[in-house]
C-alpha cells in the first residue's frame, strides 16, 4: 500500500487472500479504510485498514467463495462530491461478476445481498463487465449498472425506497454486433464500448445510437491474460477462468473526469469527448460549413446526442450557440463571395450561390434573425450582382409560406425590380400578396401592379394596406363598364378583370380576404355594407348626365348575368338572422326587378337567369324575400313558355325546386298540369301525378320524356312489386303497361321482356297474338326465349308453338344465328323444328336436328347434298372472282361433315362407317375425275381437300378397304395409275409413318426391358451391408449370443436385426413352409400407409456368417422390394405405361395421320391427369 503523494510505502498485506492465487482486483470503495479485493480463485475479500497506536493493520474478510462461482469482475459504487449525501451512498453498494450471474451486495450498515441476476448461456470466452454511474431517470439521480458479456449490455437501476430497501429494475436492453470486452461511462448520457478488434463505439445510452467508431491497434493495449491464468503461481486456475483471461484488460482502462485512460505496452493514451465548440470547429476546419451549422442546430434544438461544454438553462444555451452560429453564418458569406469562380459561364456562378445562399438564409430564418439577414448578410450579397439575384430569389418560398413576412423597404425594392428585370410578374403578385406591405410604398406598388396588370396584388395592397375595399371595385368597374354600354364585345384581359371582380365582390360578402387569408372581424360588418352600398348606388361618382341608374349593378349583370346572381345567391345563403342584410337582400331583389324587367336591353335569357335566382330564392323554407303575387304568374308564364327552348331542363328544375319548396300554393292545379304539358314539363306533370295518386299517368310522363323513357322499366316494376300501394292503383299501372307493351318493346325489347316474364306471363300468347310487327315480335321473342338473355326459362310455361314461331321467324330475320341458338334452346319439338329448317333450307340446323333426333345417316346426307351442290357450282364455275370464297366455303362444309363423322363413327359398326365415309369420299373425288385432274386452277386445293378426308377416315376404316374402294372405281379400274397417284402416295406416307412409329415404339419397350431387368438383376446379386453391427430392436452387437434358433437378418435396406427380435415384434410370418421377414423400422415409418406385403427374403446365417440361401425360378419376395426400389429411383409415368395408352385403340382399329377423340374412353388417360409430366432425363445410376 503507497502513498502516492510521497512514494512512500505504507504497508504489506500478506494474508489478504489464499496463498497460491493472483490477485485479479482491488478497488476502494468511497471510504478510504476500505478496499474489494478479487483473487484468481473466484473469491472476494473486504480489506478494512485500521491505525492503532501508531501501528497499520488490516483485517480481511471473506464475501464470497470461490467455491460456489468464480467471481471474475467487481466493481464498487463511487459517488462523485456533489453526490456524497445521497441516500444509497450509505450502503456502500458492491456489484459482483461471476461466469454465471451478477450480485449487487450491500457492506454497510451489515453485509447483505441486494439482487441476484442469472444471465444464462453466453459464450464462455466472452468477458463479463461492470460499470457503476449516476443518471437522471423521471426527475430523480439514482445509480445505474450497466452489465454485459457478449454482445448484450443490460441497464440496472438502483432505487431506494421509503422503507430504506433497495429495489433493482431492469432497464432497456442494448443489442450489439460485436463481442465486447470493455465497458466505459463518459457520462450519464454517452458510454464509450471496446470490441475484441480494439475498435471504440461511442454510444447515446437513451437513442442507443452509434455516434461515432474508432479503431486503435496503435494503442497496443495491455491484457491481463497472465494474471487470469495466474501463471505466477503455477497455473492453478479453472479452465472458464483462463478462457474469460484471454480478452480480459481490466487494470489497463481507467476513466476518470470525463477521460479514459488506456495502458499500451510503450505509452499511456488518453480519450475524451471534445466540447461542443471542439466539434463545430473541427469541421470548420475542414471546411465543411454546412455539417458545422447543421451541428450547430442539432445543439440549439437540443437533439444532439454527446454534448459537452453546454451548461446553464436553455435559454443562455441557445443564446450562446446563436452568436457561435452567427459568427459562422457571416464567416460562409464571406468565404462564398471570395470563392466565387472569376471567369466562366454565367450558370457556374449562379449554380455556386445556389448551393449555399439558400443555407444562409434558412438558418438566419430559423434563427430568427432577420436584422441579421437583411442587413449585414445583404449588405455582402450585394457586391456580386449574381448573388444578389439569387438571395432575392431564395427569399420567395419563404414568403410564399409565410416563413417570412416582414421585409425591409429596401429589399423589398430590390426584389420587386428583380421580379420586373426578369419578366417574372406572376411571382411578384404571389410574394406582395403574402407579405406585409407597410414597409412599401404604397402609390409605387399600386402603379406598377397596374400597369403590370397585376389585379390581385392591387387588390391586396389596397385592402391590405389602406383598409380600402371600394377603390379596386371602382377601378376595374371604370375599364369594363364602357365597352359593356356600347354594346361592345369584351377583350380576354376586360373578361379576367370582370371574373376577378366578381370573384372579390363574393369574397367581401363573405368575410373572406382576396385572394387568400380572411378580413379581420372587426371589419367584417363594415366591409359588406360598404359593397352593399356600392352596389346599390343611384349613380357612380364620375357618371355622366344621361347615365342610367344603378350602373354598378346593370354593368355586372351586362358582363355575366348568371355568375353575378350566382354570387348573390351565395351570399344570400349566409343571411341567417341579421336584420340589415335581410333588408339590403331585398332592396337588391327590387332593383334586379327593376333593372330588368322594365328595361329591353336584356335578353330573354338573362331575364329567365333572374327569374331561376328568384325561384330558388322563393322556394328556400326560411325565405324572407317579399315579391308581387303577380310576380309568381309571371314566373310561370316565363319557365312555361313553348317559345324558349333553351335552359329547358334548368327552367323545369327551377319550377320543380319551387313547387317542392312549397310554391305550389301559389298555383292553380289544373291550370300548372296544363302548362306544364304544354311546356313538356314531365318531371312537373309526374310530381302532380303523384300528389294525386295518378299513377298510371305517370307513365304517359315517362314516355313521353326523351330524357328519362328508359327509366319507365323500373318504375313499372317498382310500383308492382314494392308495398306501400294499394291494389287498384297496382291494377291502374299494370293495365296502363299492358295497354302500352308495343311501345315498351320499341323502347327496349330486352327490358320489355324482362318485365313481361315476371308481371305478364299469363299475357304472354295474347302480347304475340296482338303484335303486327314482325321484327318486332322477333325481337321480343328472342329477349324472352333465349337463355343467354338471361331470362329463367322455369318461369316461363309456354307451349311449343311459340317457340316454334320464333324458329320460324328467326330462319327470316336472323338465319346465320339459328344454329347457335337451337344449341342453347331448352325447350323444343324436333320434328317440326327440322320441317321450319328445311323449309327455310338451313342445312347445317337440319344436320343439327337430325343429329341430335338419332338419324345420323340423315344428317350425313343433308350435308353430303350441301357439299356436292358446292362442288358442282365449282365445276361448273368459269373463272369468276367468287372462285376464293367458294373454295373456303366448301371446305368449311367438308371440315363440318367429317367432324359429324368422327362424332358418331364410334358408335357404329363397320358398314355403317363405310356408308359414312366412302359416299364423303366419293364426292371429293368426283369433280377430280371429271375436270380431267390437274388442268383446273382449283385440282390442288381438292385434292388437298381429297387427301384430309382419307387421313381422317383412317381412322376408322382399315386402309386396304379404302386402297380396294379406289382401285374398284369404274373411272380408275380403266384409266391410269398417274390419275390416282397422288391418292396412293398419300396413304403410303400414312403407311410409312406408322411403321416409324411401331419401329420406335418396340425399340423404347426394348430398352426400357433390358436396363430394367439389368438393374434389378444388379441388385438383386448384389452383396448387403448392415448400416450399423447393432440390432435396430434391442440396440446390443449382434454377436451378444450364439443361440442355436438366433440368426443375425439384413435386409437390403440395410437394417440389421436378431431373429428373435423381429419375431417380439410379429415381423415374421410362416408362408409356404417358408419363413419370411419385414423389415421393422421400415414398415414402422410407413404409418400412413399400407405395410408392406412384399417381405424382404433374409439372408441367413449363424455368426457371421451371411450366405445368401434358396433359389427360386420366380422373383421372391426380395427381388420384388429391390424392384420397388428401382421404381421408386425413377418415378413418374414409365414409358410402358405411356405406350400402352397410345396403343389403346377401339376394337385393334389403325390411326390415320390426325389424331382422333374417341369420346369418353380416355377419360382415365394420363394425358388428360393435370399432373402428368415427361420426365425427360437419363435413368439414375445404382451403386454398386
Amino acid at each position: 500500500m503507497w502513498d502516492l503523494a510521497s512514494g512512500k510505502l505504507l504497508r504489506s498485506i500478506t494474508d489478504a487472500h489464499p496463498p497460491g492465487t493472483a490477485i485479479l482486483h482491488i478497488k476502494f470503495t468511497d471510504d478510504p479504510t476500505l478496499a474489494i479485493c478479487n483473487d484468481s480463485g473466484g473469491s472476494v475479500f473486504e480489506l478494512s485498514f485500521k491505525r492503532v497506536m501508531g501501528v497499520r493493520t488490516c483485517e480481511s474478510r471473506c464475501l464470497f467463495s470461490g467455491s460456489k462461482g468464480e467471481v471474475c469482475c467487481i466493481e464498487p459504487l463511487h459517488a462523485k462530491v456533489e453526490l456524497r449525501d445521497h441516500p444509497i451512498t450509505q450502503y456502500s453498494l458492491l456489484a459482483m461478476a461471476s461466469l454465471t450471474k451478477i450480485l449487487v451486495i450491500g457492506l454497510k450498515p451489515s453485509l447483505k445481498v441486494w439482487m441476484t441476476f442469472p444471465y444464462g448461456r453466453m459464450d464462455p470466452s466472452s468477458v463479463p463487465l461492470l460499470a457503476w454511474h449516476f443518471v437522471a431517470v423521471q426527475n430523480s439521480v439514482n445509480p445505474m449498472l450497466a452489465f454485459c458479456r457478449g454482445d448484450v449490455v443490460h441497464f440496472l437501476l438502483v432505487k431506494r425506497d421509503d422503507t430504506g430497501a433497495i429495489h433493482v429494475t431492469k432497464q432497456k436492453q442494448l443489442h450489439l454486433h460485436y463481442d465486447l470486452i470493455n465497458f466505459t461511462w463518459i457520462n450519464s448520457r454517452t458510454a464509450v464500448l471496446l470490441d475484441s478488434v480494439e475498435k471504440l463505439h461511442v454510444i447515446d445510452r437513451q437513442t442507443q445510437e452509434e455516434l461515432e467508431t474508432i479503431e486503435i491497434p496503435e494503442v497496443q493495449l495491455v491484457y491481463n491474460s497472465s494474471h487470469f491464468k495466474s501463471l505466477a503461481t503455477g497455473g492453478n486456475v479453472s479452465e472458464a477462468l483462463a478462457l474469460v483471461g484471454e480478452k480480459a484488460c481490466y487494470q489497463s482502462i481507467s476513466s476518470c473526469g470525463g477521460q479514459i485512460f488506456y495502458l499500451g505496452t510503450k505509452s499511456v493514451h488518453v480519450m475524451t469527448l471534445r466540447s461542443w465548440r471542439e466539434r463545430i470547429d473541427h469541421l470548420l476546419k475542414q471546411e465543411r460549413l454546412t455539417d458545422a451549422l447543421a451541428l450547430a442546430w442539432s445543439f440549439y434544438e437540443g437533439k444532439a446526442k454527446a454534448v459537452v461544454g453546454l451548461s446553464g438553462d436553455t435559454s443562455k444555451r441557445k443564446a450562446v450557440i446563436a452568436d457561435r452560429m452567427v459568427e459562422i453564418l457571416l464567416h460562409y458569406a464571406d468565404r462564398t463571395l471570395k470563392k466565387c469562380p472569376d471567369q466562366g459561364k454565367i450558370q457556374v456562378m449562379e449554380q455556386h450561390f445556389q448551393d449555399v445562399v439558400p443555407v444562409i438564409v434558412d438558418y438566419c430564418l430559423l434563427l430568427q434573425r432577420t436584422d441579421l439577414l437583411f442587413n449585414q448578410i445583404y449588405d455582402k450579397m450585394s457586391e456580386n450582382s449574381v448573388a444578389k439575384g439569387i438571395f432575392l430569389e431564395c427569399l420567395e418560398p419563404y414568403i410564399l409560406s409565410d416563413k417570412l413576412m416582414g421585409i425591409t423597404a429596401q429589399v423589398m425594392k430590390d426584389l420587386l425590380l428583380h421580379f420586373q428585370d426578369k419578366n417574372r410578374l406572376e411571382n411578384m403578385e404571389a410574394c406582395i400578396v403574402h407579405m406585409d406591405i407597410t414597409s412599401l410604398d404604397i402609390q409605387q406598388v399600386v402603379l406598377l401592379c397596374w400597369e403590370n396588370h397585376l389585379y390581385d396584388a392591387m387588390i391586396y395592397v389596397y385592402n391590405s394596406g389602406m383598409n380600402d375595399f371600394i377603390s379596386p371595385m371602382e377601378k376595374l368597374l371604370k375599364v369594363i363598364a364602357p365597352p359593356l354600354d356600347a354594346g361592345k364585345s369584351l377583350t380576354d384581359e376586360q373578361v379576367v378583370m370582370g371574373n376577378k371582380l366578381l370573384v372579390y365582390i363574393s369574397c367581401c360578402l363573405a368575410g373572406r380576404a382576396y385572394p387568400l387569408g380572411d378580413i379581420p372581424e372587426d371589419l367584417v360588418p363594415l366591409v359588406k355594407n360598404q359593397i352593399f352600398e356600392f352596389l346599390i348606388r343611384l349613380h357612380s361618382t364620375e357618371g355622366s348626365v344621361d347615365e342610367e341608374v344603378y350602373p354598378h349593378i346593370r354593368t355586372l349583370l351586362h358582363f355575366d348575368t348568371r355568375e353575378f346572381l350566382n354570387v348573390l345567391a351565395l351570399t344570400f345563403e349566409d343571411f341567417k338572422n341579421d336584420k340589415q342584410a335581410v333588408e339590403y337582400q331585398q332592396r337588391i331583389v327590387d332593383i334586379l326587378l327593376k333593372v330588368m324587367v322594365e328595361n329591353s336591353d336584356f335578353t330573354p335569357s338573362q331575364v329567365g337567369c333572374l327569374f331561376t335566382f328568384l325561384a330558388r330564392q322563393l322556394a328556400k323554407p326560411n325565405n324572407t324575400l317579399f315579391v308581387n303575387r303577380t310576380l309568381f304568374d309571371q314566373v310561370l308564364e316565363f319557365l312555361c313558355s313553348p317559345d324558349d327552348d333553351s335552359r329547358h331542363s334548368e327552367r323545369q328544375q327551377v319550377l320543380l325546386e319551387l313547387l317542392q319548396a312549397g310554391g305550389i300554393v301559389q298555383f292553380e292545379e289544373s291550370r300548372l298540369i296544363q302548362m306544364a304539358e304544354k311546356a313538356e314539363f314531365y318531371q312537373i306533370c309526374e310530381f302532380m301525378y303523384e300528389r294525386e295518386l295518378r299513377y298510371d299517368k305517370i307513365i304517359d310522363c315517362y314516355l313521353r320524356d326523351p330524357v328519362r323513357k328508359e327509366e319507365v322499366f323500373n318504375y313499372i316494376h317498382n310500383i308492382l312489386s314494392m308495398p306501400g300501394y294499394s291494389a287498384e292503383e297496382k291494377q291502374s299501372v299494370w293495365q296502363k303497361a299492358l295497354e302500352h307493351i308495343e311501345e315498351l318493346l320499341l323502347l327496349s325489347p330486352c327490358k320489355a321482356a324482362d318485365l313481361v316474364a315476371i308481371h305478364f306471363t299469363e299475357q304472354i300468347e295474347s302480347i304475340i297474338a296482338n303484335l303486327q310487327d314482325q321484327f318486332l315480335l322477333f325481337q321480343f321473342l328472342r329477349s324472352l326465349l333465349d337463355p343467354r338473355e338471361g331470362i329463367n326459362q322455369d318461369l316461363l310455361h309456354l307451349p311449343p308453338h311459340v317457340t316454334e314461331q320464333f324458329i320460324e321467324l328467326l330462319c327470316q330475320h336472323s338465319p346465320e344465328h339459328v344454329l347457335e341458338t337451337l344449341k342453347v334452346l331448352e325447350y323444343c319439338r324436333l320434328e317440326e323444328t327440322i320441317q321450319i329448317t328445311q323449309k327455310h333450307q338451313l342445312h347445317e340446323a337440319s344436320s343439327y336436328l337430325l343429329e341430335k333426333k338419332g338419324d345420323i345417316h340423315g344428317a350425313f346426307l343433308v350435308m353430303l347434298e350441301r357439299l356436292q351442290s358446292k362442288l358442282l357450282m365449282l365445276t361448273q364455275d368459269d373463272g369468276g372472282s367468287a372462285e376464293l370464297p367458294l373454295l373456303e366455303s366448301i371446305e368449311d362444309t367438308l371440315m363440318k361433315t367429317i367432324a359429324l363423322c368422327q362424332r358418331n363413327s364410334h358408335n357404329l359398326n363397320q358398314q355403317q362407317r363405310e356408308a359414312l365415309w366412302f359416299p364423303l369420299l366419293e364426292a371429293m373425288m368426283s369433280p377430280q375425275k371429271l375436270s380431267g385432274s390437274s388442268q383446273y386452277r382449283y385440282a390442288e386445293s381438292l385434292k388437298s381437300l381429297t387427301m384430309q378426308v382419307l387421313n381422317n377416315m383412317a381412322a376408322f376404316i382399315p386402309l386396304p378397304l379404302i386402297l380396294q374402294r379406289i382401285l374398284q372405281d369404274p373411272v380408275y379400274g380403266k384409266g391410269k395409275l398417274g390419275e390416282i397417284q397422288g391418292l396412293i402416295l398419300g396413304m403410303l406416307d400414312t403407311f410409312n409413318y406408322e411403321q416409324t412409329l411401331l419401329e420406335t415404339t418396340t425399340n423404347l419397350l426394348n430398352h426400357d426391358l433390358h436396363w430394367s431387368l439389368c438393374n434389378l438383376r444388379a441388385s438383386v446379386t448384389r452383396g448387403l451391408t448392415p448400416k450399423q453391427d447393432y440390432c435396430c430392436i434391442c440396440l446390443q452387437q449382434y454377436k451378444r449370443r450364439q443361440e442355436s434358433a438366433d440368426e443375425i437378418i439384413v435386409f437390403s435396406c440395410g437394417h440389421l436385426y436378431h431373429s428373435l427380435c423381429l419375431l417380439s415384434k410379429e415381423c415374421g410370418a410362416v408362408s409356404k413352409d417358408v419363413m419370411r421377414w419385414m423389415c421393422y423400422k421400415c414398415n414402422l415409418s410407413n404409418k400412413g400407409g399400407k405395410l408392406s406385403e412384399n417381405f424382404s427374403e433374409l439372408k441367413k446365417g449363424s455368426g457371421t456368417s451371411l450366405a445368401q440361401t434358396g433359389s427360386e425360378s420366380a422373383l421372391d419376395p426380395q427381388q420384388i422390394q429391390a424392384f420397388d426400389q428401382l421404381c421408386r429411383l425413377n418415378r413418374g409415368t414409365s414409358r410402358l405405361a405411356l405406350l400402352t395408352e397410345l396403343s389403346r385403340a377401339h376394337g385393334g382399329e389403325k390411326h390415320g395421320l390426325l389424331s382422333v377423340s374417341h369420346g369418353d374412353s380416355a377419360a382415365s388417360s394420363v394425358f388428360q391427369d393435370e399432373t402428368f409430366q415427361l420426365h425427360l432425363a437419363p435413368p439414375p445410376l445404382m451403386d454398386d
